[in-house]
């Protein structure tokens, strides 16, 4: 079992105002899922991207928009988001805060 502090995890830039952090990945022994948390500052935003796999997300903090080919959906703390495979999707911060969310994908 692995229990820690996820600020105490290196967080890596992945783009300007988006920090990545892999709490729990295949070095921690998981085989089947990776569980990520991203910081994104005000204004910022994830690239807007798909890929073959779905995402799991759980919003902890600030306020923000999921985009989609469709629309912009609101998000805020305790919002969860299912994107499928091969949808393209970005997560958007339009808050004053930091948004912050717990993103699971699988291997």
């Amino acid at each position: 079992m692995k229990i820690q502090k996820y600020r105490e995890v290196k967080a890596t830039e992945e783009m300007p105002g988006v920090l990545k952090r892999e709490v729990i990945n295949a070095d921690d022994g998981a085989p089947n899922f990776c569980m990520r948390v991203f910081d994104v500052d005000p204004g910022a935003s994830t690239p807007y991207h798909n890929h073959a796999w779905e995402h799991e997300v759980f919003v902890l903090g600030g306020t923000g928009v999921a985009v989609s080919e469709n629309d912009e959906t609101p998000i805020s703390a305790e919002s969860v988001v299912f994107v499928p495979g091969e949808e393209l999707h970005c997560f958007k911060n339009t808050g004053n805060e930091t948004l912050r969310f717990i993103c699971v994908i699988p291997y």
